[in-house]
This record gives C-alpha cells, structure tokens and sequence, in this order.
C-alpha cells in the first residue's frame, strides 16, 4: 500500500525548494457538490467525491469522458463499444447490455437527464464540471446508483455577454470545431447555447478495405440553456441537448493488434435528442423543487463477428455479422419539497421529502446472420444462422425519499436519509418470451460530519443501495439438460443490496493553498449480481448465453485519496489515488468464480498532474496516470496488464487568444481496454484472449477565442 501513494509524495517533492519569495497566494476555490439534493461545499457533504472543474477537463482531456477516468480515484471504464457506455466504480458496474433489459449500476446524469448505460454521449465541449459520487447513493438516486454516479453539468447561462470558438487539428485525421454563446436575453432571462463538430480516423487500419476510418469517430454535440428568473422567488432552468454520435465500430483484430482484416466494419452509433426544466420556488414555509427530464435515444451497435474475410479465412467459409437497432424513451420527474433553514431541532436542523418517477421504454431488433463451412469435414459441420428477435421492454420506478440534517452541536452534524422504491417492468419478443418483474427496494443512510477546525473535517457513513432484478433472455427455451449447473430456475434473478461504511478527512493547509481529501470504505454486496458468459457452439462467435445470477456475497473495501497544491504563482499540483480490493466470497452457482476478484476492478488507479503557468502567458501541464492490472470477465481469469500513460500539453494566452499544442500518450504505450476469451479461429476454434487497445499516441493543436 505504500508504494502507492508516491504520488502523493509527488506533490512535495517535485517544487524546486528555491522557489522565489512570493507574496501572499490566493486559495484554491471553493468545490461545491451540485448532485446532491442541495448545493453543498464539499467540505460539509459526508460522501466521497471528485469535482472535475472546466479547467481541468481542457487540461487533460481532449474530447469525451472516457478520457478523464483516471483522474478519477477507482474508477474504471469497459472499452466494448467506440466510446464507453458502461463504468465502473469501486469494482461495481456493468461491462456492456447485449440482451435483455437496461439495468445499471452506476447512474449516467447529464443536465438532470438520465443517461444510464447510454455513456457514449459524454462529450465535453461547453462542460463546466463533472462530479462523480463513490458508493451507493441510496437516498438521492436510488436503484440506477447502486456503485455510485457520475453527474455531468454543461456550462451555465450568463449575466454577461460571452462567446467562445475553439478549433482542432491533429494526427489520425482529427479535426473539430466548436463554438459557445451566451448573455442576457432581457432583465429575467440569460441564455447559453453550443454546438460541436469533431471528426477522427478511429486509430485503426482496415487491410483488407485499404481504409484508415473504419473505427472513425464523428460526433455532434449541441446544447442549449436558459435560465428565467421573474422574481427572487421563482427560477426555471431549461437544458437542451441534441447528441449524434456515428461511429464506426471495426476494433477486433485476430491479432489483437490496430490492423483489422474484417469486410463488413461495424457501426456504434447513437443519436439522443433531450430537454430538462428545474423549477425552483421558494414558498412561505419551504421550498418546492420540480426537475423533468425526457430523453429520446436511436442506437445502432453492428460488428463483424468473424473479424476476417473470405481470403482470410480460405479455405473455411467462415461469415458473421451481428447488429442491433435500439430505441430508447426515458422521462423522469421529481419533486422535492425542502425546508428552510433551521425548521427542526429547536433551528437547528432541517428536512426534505419528495417523490420521484422513471418511466423507461425500450425496443431492440436484433439481427444475426452467419455461415460456417469446412471443406475438409463436410455438411456435418455446417453451420448457418439468420435470426431476428424484436423486443419490447418498459419499466416504471416510483420513489419516496426523504432526509434530514441536525445539528447536534456547533461541531457535529447529523445527516440521515431513507428511500423506498418500487420498480414494475414488462418484456415480451417475437420468440414468445414473456417477463414481468416486480421489485420492491429500500435505501438510504445515516453519516455524521465533524467540523473538527476551521480547515479540517471528517465524516463517517453507513449507507445502503439497491439495483431492480431482472431476466436471462437466452436461457428461455434453452435445453437445460445440455448446459451443466443451470436449471429453468435462472431465468430471473432478485434484486441486489449494497451495504457501505465509510470514512473520511478533508483539511486545507498554507493559507488554502493546499487540499487534501483521504477516505476509507469497506461494502458488502448481498446476492450480487453477476454476468457470466458461455459459448455454445464452436464456429457460431454469437452462440453466447449471457447468465445473469444473484451470487449470495461479494467483499470490497479500498482507500482513496487526492491532494491539490497551489505551490506557487506559477506552479500548480495535483495528485489522486485509489487502492481497491474486492473479492466473490460466496457464489454456489459458479462455484469457481469464488474467491476471485471483480472484473474490471484494478487494484490500484493513480495520476499524478503538475501545470506551470508563466506571466508572459506561456504555460504547460503534464500528466501521469495509470492503473493495475484487472479481470476482463467472469467467464474465464485472463487480465489485462497494468499500465501507465503520459499526457503533455503546452500551450500559450495572450489577449482573448489561446493556443495548445497537446501529446495524448506520449510514449505511445499499448494498453488494453477490453478483452473476450473464446473460440474464434476454424477449423479447431481454440480459446484464446482477444484484447482491445486503447488509443496510442494522439497530437494536434487547438486554437480557441473568447470574449
């Protein structure tokens, strides 16, 4: 555990000790939590959570969400599509949805719109911050938050008038330009609107095509707010978003290398059209919060299956292709009423209550075509397949929560919150499946804050979360008698419960300059759920039955920690880390998936950050970041290797000018971001791991005006 904080060593020792005298230094700015129910200063929430602000996304990201992980402490991302939907948090999440219905355990939020297992619109353009809350968020968020939520929040509208042009171009056939305004539209109402083109190669290339896009990337991000104050007591807050994500999706090679062999390059598409309103009036007695959400979703997910080509794989006829066009509807309200301040507890507590609602619905066609041959075997071993399932799935979740904060003395606070929820669901296909699960769920917590100084504080929270159950789509009208272990039984599977306690210390130091946050966790996981995949057929690379089953317990406890230094004018550093340890301790279904670690649940995650800005205008940033090795799947024990990746970027301010010259990866190190073990290759198909690589090294220059 100790050689995993140098990082944080880091931060003392890289400061030249003969730093010029400076005069006294501004602190470092407050961090506000915005996902809670209240704006809350990060130093009074009793939860652990890292605040990405703007700048620090335009330091070291250079376009989507995916890429700013590591800056998150345990925090890890499955690489199965073009952009990751899917995250993990803490060693809980899901690693992709190629059935069945979305059931997600780390909620996707982006201007108060439910995006869950939909991460691919992550975009950062005209973001201002990203929060991101470990463990279960029972109270606020109920059963899409069972491991945590990430909370995306594009820039606010204006007092003032603002504009900002930014344009890139860069290796691999990058190229982007975006462009953002805001202002006032009268004395009540300010308005903020942006839109986005980027455009690149995707980092692969497709020999047998003799093309170099296609795993490209292009991407469309528009946004729009308005914000209407009529009075001090009444505000409404409107948020637009319109994302077209079209990407290809050509990123398994046999190889396992950036050279791909397929004739038929996939797709990764989705394009969501949303609106949001938060209405915020402050009555007599309290305050009435309304947020509403609707979303609308066209996905296309379409790959080679066989990754080859008939001179590939001659003389074998070996040809799959796999697609699935997804709709998705989601529309969600909550309304909060919120005491003020000082209501309870003699002034010195307060309440909230309110009632939440998610109605989703979701159709999927999904098709499947394929043919295998052996000209040395005969027809005995043919293989064909043509398939094509529609379904339709809708769920209803209707929540009652409630919280209260008190005040037990000047120092001491107490927060308890409590959540029950009811989630009703149905789904039927044209295979003539039927499944209507019912659950009912309860959450919530109880956490203490001690102001222990004026620069230091520290909590403790017990809380509790919960993910709906939910169905095996391809274990009906399975032959149970030919898969060993299984039994009609698992086609549906419960409900899970997460049990957390955690602590934490946050102080400042040298006049504000410098922050820490270190906290401590320790979860218990009641009858998790856990995806385990087996292949069928040999020759058939969608032949997968998908088992959802609930393993009776799981065991993660961790420790992470961030420092922030504003060593000088000049200097600033910043440093994270997360130690995670998790383990299956009880699981009498797949007895040999016991006492293994999750999937996708790296030991450690660290990044190390240092900027130096000069008075002339000049500046740069560097960035180490990096993670340890972990499980790809259930299904088999191959992991993927630990890794570091190095970031640079310098860059220059002058007027409202701004120039960046920026290296992503700079020792063009390989890294795996997914992997699969299976029988891909005729004519004996023997298991062997298939990893997909992350992105090497990338380059490019942007250049941005605001006024």
């Amino acid at each position: 555990m100790l050689r995993l904080l140098w990082p944080l060593v880091v931060i003392a020792a890289v400061v030249p000790a003969a730093l010029p005298a400076q005069q006294p230094l501004a602190g470092l700015e407050e961090i506000v939590v915005t996902a809670a129910f209240r704006e809350t200063s990060i130093d009074q929430l009793p939860t652990s959570v890292t605040v990405l602000d703007r700048e620090q996304l335009r330091e070291t990201t250079q376009q989507h969400f995916e890429e700013a992980i590591r800056q998150v402490p345990n925090l890890n991302l499955s690489g199965e599509g073009s952009r990751a939907r899917y995250f993990q948090l803490r060693g809980v999440g899901e690693l992709e949805q190629y059935e069945g219905s979305p059931n997600p355990s780390v909620g996707f939020i982006v201007d108060d719109i439910d995006f869950s297992g939909l991460g691919s619109l992550g975009t950062l353009f005209d973001i201002d911050r990203v929060e991101v809350l470990r463990g279960p968020q029972g109270t606020r968020y109920g059963a899409n938050a069972l491991g945590g939520l990430i909370y995306l929040r594009s820039m606010e509208p204006s007092r003032d008038h603002k504009a900002d042009f930014e344009t890139t171009m860069g290796s691999d056939g990058t190229r982007a330009v975006g462009a953002a305004a805001g202002g006032p539209l009268g004395d009540a109402l300010a308005y903020r609107a942006s839109v986005q083109k980027y455009e690149n190669d995707g980092f692969r290339d497709n020999v047998f095509l003799n093309r170099h896009d296609t795993y490209g990337r292009n991407e469309l991000t528009a946004r729009g707010k308005l914000a209407w104050a009529p009075s001090d007591r009444l505000a409404v807050d409107l948020a637009g978003l319109y994302v077209d994500i079209d990407n290809g999706y050509d990123a398994w090679a046999i190889d396992n290398g950036f050279r791909t062999y397929s004739d038929k390059p996939g797709r990764d598409a989705q394009r969501s059209k949303a609106v949001s309103a938060r209405v915020t009036a402050q009555l007599p007695k309290f305050d009435l919060v309304s947020i509403t959400g609707i979303a609308d979703t066209s996905a296309v997910f379409s790959f080679d299956a066989d990754w080859g080509n008939a001179t590939f794989w001659a003389p074998y006829t070996y040809d799959y292709f796999e697609r699935t066009n997804r709709e998705r509807r989601t529309y969600n309200e909550e309304i909060r009423l919120l005491s003020k301040p000082g209501a309870i507890a003699h002034g010195h507590g307060d309440w909230l209550v309110g009632v939440y609602a998610l109605k989703l619905a979701e159709s999927n066609d999904h098709r499947l075509q394929g043919v295998y041959t052996d000209p040395f075997c005969g027809s005995a071993c043919d293989l064909a397949s043509d398939s094509e399932v529609l379904s339709d799935y809708d769920a209803t979740n209707v929540a009652l929560f409630g919280q209260v904060r008190i005040a037990l003395n000047a120092r001491l606070e107490l927060t308890a919150g409590l959540r029950a929820e009811r989630r009703t669901a149905h789904y039927d296909d044209s295979s003539a499946n039927r499944f209507a699960p019912d659950d009912s769920m309860t959450g919530g917590e109880v956490a203490f804050d001690w102001r222990l100084t004026q620069h230091h504080s520290a909590y403790v929270r017990l809380a509790r979360g919960y993910k709906a159950g939910g169905f095996n789509v391809s274990l009906a009208g399975v032959d149970f008698s030919t898969i060993d272990g299984l039994t009609p039984s698992e086609i549906s599977y419960g409900p899970e419960l997460l049990t957390s306690l955690e602590a934490g210390w946050r102080a400042t130091f040298a006049d504000g300059r410098l922050r820490t946050d270190i906290g401590a966790f320790a979860a218990r996981r009641t009858d998790q759920q856990i995806k385990v995949p087996i292949q069928l057929v040999l020759g058939d690379p969608s032949s997968f039955l998908l088992v959802t089953a609930n393993a009776e317990r799981g065991e993660h406890h961790g420790v992470e920690a961030s420092v922030e230094w504003r060593a000088s004018e000049r200097v600033a550093l910043r440093s994270t880390v997360g130690w995670l340890e998790t383990k299956i301790d009880a699981f009498s279904l797949f007895p040999s998936i016991e006492g293994r670690e999750e999937a996708h649940a790296p030991r450690y995650t660290y990044s190390v950050g240092a900027s130096y800005r000069a008075p002339s205008g000049w500046w740069g940033g560097l960035d180490l970041s990096g993670m340890d090795r972990f499980f790809f799947d259930y299904g088999h024990d191959q992991m993927s290797r630990s890794y570091g990746l190095a970031n640079l970027s310098v860059g220059r301010d002058w007027g409202n000018w701004s120039a960046k010259l920026w290296v992503r990866n700079v020792f063009d190190k390989d890294y795996l971001v997914r992997g699969f073990y299976f029988g891909n290759e005729p004519p004996d198909f023997p298991s062997k791991l298939y990893t997909r690589l992350g992105d090497p090294r990338h380059f490019g220059l942007t250049l941005n005006y605001r006024w």
